[in-house]
């Protein structure tokens, strides 16, 4: 289950790779512009203030999600990535740290290239941080006696590098734009590191916890991300982040 205000408490850093990988569409005009995985809506206006005269589509498969979306004025349906197929008028797709929950998303990608209309934009961007020391320290955690059997929850990385998805896609009638950047996100408060994974990749074990085991487990973790992730005097703690993007103009 998705907790969109848990997400959206980090939106200022979650939103900028967006926002910078929409700078690299070169779409004048755009008939349908998607949102795939539109999450809480908050990312949507980047296409509808971008081309305000678009047909507008917004899916993502979190009911909760849709539902805050709809609460911003996004007419956002419920629809898992895997079953989206792009109609015929779509020129524009943006797909934000979506990807990376599925497995299969290359395949997905090789399927839906050639499905897009001549002069159409697909860009998307996925987290490439699955060898940080957060991904690593909740890892350790897992493997310990005490959660060994919840280990298995963790997704494991299912992302590529820019190389090979520009490989991927290169023969699919589309010239490809990829490349990566790691930002240097400065957090505030206490455990900030903690409470930016509860959003997004702790979200499969608390989903296998009891309550009492999920307060159990953070009050673990906190200690070894506040360890490798250690506070500056001044209160600052520095999180780089990794990220892959990806732009695909079908030729």
């Amino acid at each position: 289950m998705w907790d969109p205000q848990k997400y959206l408490s980090f939106s200022e850093q979650r939103d900028r790779p967006a926002h910078d990988l929409m700078t690299r569409v070169g779409a004048e005009r755009a008939r349908r512009v998607v949102d795939l995985g539109c999450g809480a809506g908050n990312l949507t206006s980047l296409l509808t203030d971008r081309w305000p005269e678009a047909e507008v589509e917004a899916t993502d498969s979190s009911p909760e999600m849709v539902e805050a979306a709809r609460a911003r004025g996004v007419p956002a349906r419920l629809e898992d990535v895997r079953d989206w197929k792009p109609l015929p008028d779509t020129d524009v797709v943006l797909c934000n740290a979506v990807l990376q929950w599925v497995p299969e998303h290359v395949e997905l990608l090789q399927r839906w290239m050639p499905e897009l209309p001549k002069g159409a934009w697909f860009a998307f961007q996925v987290p490439g941080n699955f060898e940080s020391p957060s991904y690593v320290t909740i890892r350790e955690l897992l493997a310990e006696p005490r959660w060994r059997d919840r280990a298995g929850v963790l997704r494991t990385d299912s992302v590529l590098t820019p190389v090979g998805y520009a490989d991927a896609l290169a023969d699919l009638g589309v010239a490809v734009d990829a490349w990566e950047t790691t930002y240097v996100h400065a957090l505030h408060g206490p455990d900030p590191i903690l409470e930016w994974v509860t959003g997004t990749a702790l979200r499969p074990v608390r989903a296998a916890l009891s309550d009492e085991e999920w307060t159990e487990f953070r009050a673990q973790l906190a200690p070894r991300l506040a360890e490798a992730y250690p506070q500056r005097p001044d209160g600052v703690t520095w999180f780089p982040f990794r990220r892959l993007f990806v732009v695909a103009h079908r030729l």
